[in-house]
């Protein structure tokens, strides 16, 4: 028994309408009309399927397909939301394999024991509404269902009344469904997969973050009549700011990764000292110490650089995450499956966030890479080779069978 590939990709395509963008790729943000098109679409074909459907408090969706001995559900999920200019697979692949996993039982006439889910979660990626993650993080009871549904957006809405406005605001209480397992098939959003050859990832773990906001208060004044010595320069402080933490990486090496993604400068004009800057900072590693560290070095430059230049600066954690370390059972169940399928397979931390670090403390928890073409993702041009899609399906559908016959 194999995936039928045409249908996975077939339904790709469809999905990919919902807010497809000219030129291609796709704009879904969480709980826009465009998210509820999707989400409606994804939820018919659940029903077609014959699942059980269920939202919860905070939009998240899980349909799950009865086993015949009572026993928590493998969950199989991704998310559906996508950055303002994203691709066709990032969260998506994760959802609609895991319902080609249940259309093929169904083809066949597989009865499991243990029953099998398929999930999407509410705003993974974090672009409209602070925390990403945040619908698998609060299903898993890492975050407060009250204060997620009370977080106003980046553009000034309301979270919860999104949810009520494109109907899926749910009754069931979030984090009451628990489950056996979760597994997570996703693009690789990098470039080592198709670099080295390689058909599958084995995701290892995934990599702490570390987003901070930093403020800078100085003083606008004439550009060309303050001398450099008597200026409090926004502008150049967050400059250097960014320059550090790149330094900072490089000099640290290993998995240490950092990323200014965010400038703005006020009054922003070409002739006129900033007297105010907001910088974003992303540091990422795959040891908590080393973390850590990263943070501890850059919290002391900023309050060097703030008493040398003569400004104010203030810093505001916008999310922290911790390294996850997946099950190894079950790491070991997705190589030896891929192996025995005439797979190159090759074990590797993941660079992003997903969903599954949210169930990873709670319940035996492992992702499937699958190679992205010139490591390209959160992009129009973001694309998986069909081959590829088939070969991740098929490894999760075997092990999906494996684990649900008990």
């Amino acid at each position: 028994m194999e995936i039928d590939i045409e249908r996975l990709t077939g339904r790709l395509q469809q999905l990919a309408q919902c807010g497809a963008l000219d030129g291609g790729g796709v704009s879904r943000i969480a709980l826009s009309e465009a998210d509820k098109q999707g989400r409606d679409l994804v939820v018919s074909w659940m029903r077609e399927l014959g699942l059980e459907v269920s939202i919860d408090q905070l939009g998240n969706v899980i349909a799950t397909r009865a086993g015949t001995v009572h026993a928590q559900p493998i969950l199989i999920g991704s998310h559906i939301d996508t950055v303002a200019t994203g691709g066709n697979y990032d969260g998506n692949l994760g959802v609609l394999a895991g319902l080609e996993v249940i259309a093929c039982l169904n083809d066949a006439g597989i009865e499991t024991e243990r029953a099998i889910a398929v999930g999407f979660f509410t705003n993974e990626e974090g672009v409209r509404y602070t925390p990403d993650m945040m619908g698998s993080m609060t299903h898993q009871g890492h975050l407060d269902i009250q204060q997620m549904l009370d977080t106003i957006g980046f553009d000034g809405s309301h979270l919860g009344q999104q949810l009520e406005q494109i109907g899926y605001a749910g009754q069931l209480e979030c984090g009451s469904q628990r489950v056996h397992s979760f597994l997570e098939l996703h693009i690789e959003q990098g470039p080592v997969l198709e670099q080295q050859g390689i058909t599958i990832g084995v995701v290892e773990g995934v990599q702490g973050i570390s987003w901070s906001q930093i403020d800078i208060s100085g003083v606008s004044n004439h550009a060309g009549t303050t001398p450099m010595h008597l200026r409090r320069d926004a502008g150049y402080v967050a400059m250097a700011i960014a320059t550090f933490v790149r330094e900072l990486a490089l000099k640290m090496g290993g998995d240490q990764v950092a990323t200014v993604g965010s400038i703005e400068l006020k009054p922003n004009l070409i002739n006129v000292i900033a007297n105010s800057a907001s910088i974003s900072v992303d540091l990422r590693n795959t040891d908590q110490q080393l973390l850590h560290c990263a943070e501890q070095q850059l919290a002391a430059y900023i309050k060097k650089i703030a008493a040398s230049e003569k400004v104010q600066i203030n810093c505001k954690e916008l999310v922290r995450f911790a390294p996850v370390d997946f099950d190894p059972q079950l790491l070991n169940l997705v190589e030896q499956t891929a192996l025995a399928q005439g797979h190159s397979v090759l074990r590797m931390p993941s660079g992003a966030g997903h969903d599954a670090q949210s169930f990873a403390p709670n319940c035996p928890t492992a992702m499937i890479f699958v190679p992205s073409v010139a490591g390209i993702s959160h992009n129009i041009t973001e694309h998986t080779e069909t081959a590829d899609i088939e070969a991740g399906a098929n490894v999760l559908l075997r092990v999906v069978l494996q684990l649900a016959s008990g």
